[in-house]
This record gives structure tokens, sequence and C-alpha cells, in this order.
């Protein structure tokens, strides 16, 4: 009668007195080991229709995404991200990178206490004419699926105090992947430059 392992996994060991099937030997290791393994999978579709009775404690890494999950019993939560590079968008044609010496506008998403979050950093200034430029849609493409919110995300981004009476804007991360800014006009509400830098909103 076959026994279990010594760490308590419940792995199925074959006993001396079992009827020699290397079949089912093979298999019971194999059952036993590879869930409790770090799965690997395509993409998350392919690991939901693979394990459609998870356990939890079971790890599955999601090539797509780039993200290391884990079955807490009810849900596959995040528990890490794979290496997320910044990544430099193009603008629409009056918003030009590193305003006011802050550095290139990027944007990567990240693992923040086990859920993906997009992060800004960076400055643009900004050329009126008389109005902002695009009525304030910032990057000739939106965001990748993959780094847009599940929801509207509005968050309040700094300005410049050159040319604006005030010194905070409103910038509206859309779930289509546009990011929008609101708060200049075409007299005296347009400020030389608009900061990124510390803006993370969870997706």
């Amino acid at each position: 009668m076959p026994t279990t392992d010594s760490y308590g996994q419940g792995v199925q060991i074959a006993s001396l007195t079992d009827a020699p099937d290397a079949a089912k030997l093979a298999r019971d290791l194999a059952d036993g080991l590879v869930p409790r393994s770090n799965l690997r999978f395509a993409d998350a579709a392919e690991r939901n229709a693979t394990i459609t009775a998870p356990a939890a404690s079971m790890e599955a890494w999601l090539k797509a995404e780039k993200l290391k999950t884990v079955y807490d019993g009810t849900n596959w939560v995040v528990m890490a991200a794979g290496t997320s590079s910044w990544t430099t968008p193009t603008l629409v044609s009056g918003f030009a990178h590193n305003g006011n010496n802050n550095g290139t506008f990027q944007y990567r998403v990240v693992n923040l206490f086990g859920e993906r979050a997009l992060m800004l950093r960076g400055a643009v200034s900004v050329t009126y004419s008389p109005s902002i430029p695009n009525s304030g849609i910032l990057m000739a493409s939106p965001l990748p699926t993959s780094a847009r919110p599940s929801v509207l995300r509005t968050v309040n981004i700094p300005c410049s105090d050159v040319g604006s009476t005030r010194i905070s804007l409103k910038l509206d991360i859309k779930t289509d992947g546009h990011l929008e800014i609101f708060g200049t006009n075409s007299t005296d509400n347009r400020p030389a430059w608009i900061g990124f830098n510390g803006t993370i909103v969870s997706l």
C-alpha cells in the first residue's frame, strides 16, 4: 500500500509490497509533485482553462503578463512581476519630453503590494496655441492593453506656476489607454511644464 512523503505534502510513494507498475509509479510522483511546483502557462487564460479546480498555494507563472501568481484559496493573486522596463511614448505635437529638466516622460507596469500598478515619471513642456495641444490628450498612441486601468483613474499632477495661476492639474488615466490633462485654459492657466514623477495608480 502506498505511503506519503516525509514532509506531509501528500505525495504518494509506492511501498515495496505494492505490485510492480512503473507507469503508476511515475504518474503518482508526477501528479503529486507537479501541482506543488511553479507551473508555467502562456497567459492567464491558458492557466484558468488548464487548472479548473485550483488548490490553495498553487503557483503559476504567466509568460505573456510576466507575472507570478499564487492561488490563495479564493482567487489567483499576483506575487511578483518580471522585469518591467520604462517605456518612452511618442507625444502629440505641442508636448515635449524633459519639461523643467525633470526627465523624459515614461511609464511602466509594476507589482505593488500584490497587484499590478502603472507608474509614471518625468515631465513635459507645453506649447499652447492658444489652448493645450490635442485637448490635453498627451500621447500619440494609447497605453497598451496590459497598462490600462480597469476603471477611470484620476490623479493630481504638478505643473509650473510660470504662466499659470495654479500649481497642479488633473490627469485622467482612461480605460481606453489615453492620458488626458485637465485644468488649463487659453488665457491664464498655461503652465510651461507638467510633471508626472511619483504618479502611481492601481490597474
